[in-house]
């Protein structure tokens, strides 16, 4: 298990980023939580088994969604937390 924390830089406010990230993580099984920065980033938090959180990083370099577009991804490793099996949008 692994949790990552991850800073998203590019168009990904106002273009469905959020929600899109949560059906990702979900279909995937992945854990944790998605959030807007007052900057104009993403927030995101997630945690699951090594090989699956690096392939929803790389999907959301792609961008969950079509009208996003991800310039940048900041990522460093977090303890491991008990987000009791979900993922979901913070405010």
């Amino acid at each position: 298990m692994i949790n990552l924390h991850l800073i998203i830089s590019g168009r990904v406010q106002g273009v469905g980023f959020r929600w899109s990230t949560v059906q990702l993580a979900q279909r995937m099984g992945l854990a944790g939580f998605v959030k807007n920065l007052i900057n104009g980033d993403v927030y995101v938090e997630v945690q699951g088994s090594v090989k699956i959180v690096q392939i929803f990083v790389k999907r959301l370099q792609r961008g969950p969604t079509p009208y996003a577009s991800v310039t940048k991804i900041k990522q460093k490793n977090g303890d491991l937390q008990d987000y009791q099996g979900r993922f979901t949008v913070r405010r």
